[in-house]
């Protein structure tokens, strides 16, 4: 096959494909307009987020049979139109679900233990003990939103921590053993002490956190979120945050991340209160991005898209 590599992967993807006898071409300033004037001529695509696969770029991809997301969400792609064409729709969310529940672990000890503040103190001459004492995990309930492959291994990565863990997820049930309860959002609102969302972009979850979904937790609550941006509305959160009904947030994404993810389109008021704060943690939509994860998804991607000549 002729396969267009429309963004950056882990080399072992280009090698492999090429090893395997297909013809890999890399467009390293592709836009929407010349992806549309080109995309005719290639059987498969490899992408990450630099444009979106409408109605009309698929129209304009009529010899495609596949197009491989390196990443998990697969929110810039209209999957049934691609489907009904015979596009298949490949993502790799098996290889960064270890390097994002990781870093969601890390971005929670941190807020409980006050490292951000505790660090930048100190390299200011600044000698703070009582002021930066932390909270304990310990004995602490963690709603998990979502169990999709990174939710589930967040769970299986707290259980040394003597946590209740509390996992809603309404496209999945029979899940709940040992160490999590399969539950409700009643349950969640009533017990959390924790909320960390683990899905997808979609019409059901955009702006699924706001002031109505934070005002309904009967303690006051941490937010974790590593999944998407517009899933949590910026300006209920620092609304929340300022008058404590959230006591500290971590988000490895925001609202205004441009589609690429690789700057923000501005930095508005909200935004601008979240970086002011030091009830937060910000990261730069890092949170799958480590080396082993970039090399697992290019061999995962591998292995789908050779699976499509069986």
């Amino acid at each position: 096959m002729n396969i267009l590599f429309a963004d950056t992967a882990h080399p072992y993807l280009e090698q492999a494909l090429t090893n395997a006898g297909h013809t890999c071409v890399y467009h390293e300033k592709i836009d929407c307009k010349m992806a549309i004037e080109i995309m005719h001529q290639f059987d498969g695509v490899v992408i990450r987020s630099r444009f979106r696969f409408d109605k009309e770029m698929l129209d304009a991809s009529n010899n495609l049979k596949f197009i491989a997301r390196v990443g998990a969400g697969m929110e810039n792609i209209d999957q049934e139109y691609a489907e009904s064409l015979g596009i298949a729709c490949l993502n790799a969310p098996e290889g960064n679900c270890n390097a994002v529940a990781e870093q969601a672990l890390g971005m929670l000890l941190a807020l409980f233990n006050n490292l951000m503040r505790a660090d930048r103190e100190v390299r200011e001459g600044i000698w703070k003990r009582e002021e930066n004492r932390g909270v304990e995990l310990n004995g602490k309930t963690i709603a998990i939103i979502g169990y999709g492959h990174t939710g589930s291994t967040f769970a299986k990565r707290l259980r040394g921590f003597d946590v209740k863990i509390l996992v809603v997820d309404p496209y999945k049930s029979g899940y709940g053993n040992e160490n999590v309860e399969e539950s409700t959002m009643e349950e969640v609102f009533e017990e959390a002490d924790i909320v960390s969302l683990h899905i997808p972009l979609n019409d059901e979850t955009r702006y699924l956190v706001n002031a109505e979904f934070l005002n309904r937790f009967r303690k006051n609550i941490y937010v974790l979120n590593t999944s998407r941006g517009k899933c949590l509305n910026t300006a209920d959160l620092v609304e929340a945050l300022e008058r404590g009904k959230v006591l500290g947030a971590a988000l490895d994404v925001m609202e205004f991340e441009t589609l690429s993810f690789e700057q923000l389109d501005e930095i508005p008021a909200p935004l601008k209160a979240l970086i002011a704060s030091d009830k937060t943690i910000l990261t730069p939509h890092i949170a799958g991005w480590t080396h082993e994860s970039n090399l697992k998804m290019a061999q995962i991607l591998v292995g789908k898209i050779e699976a499509l000549r069986v």
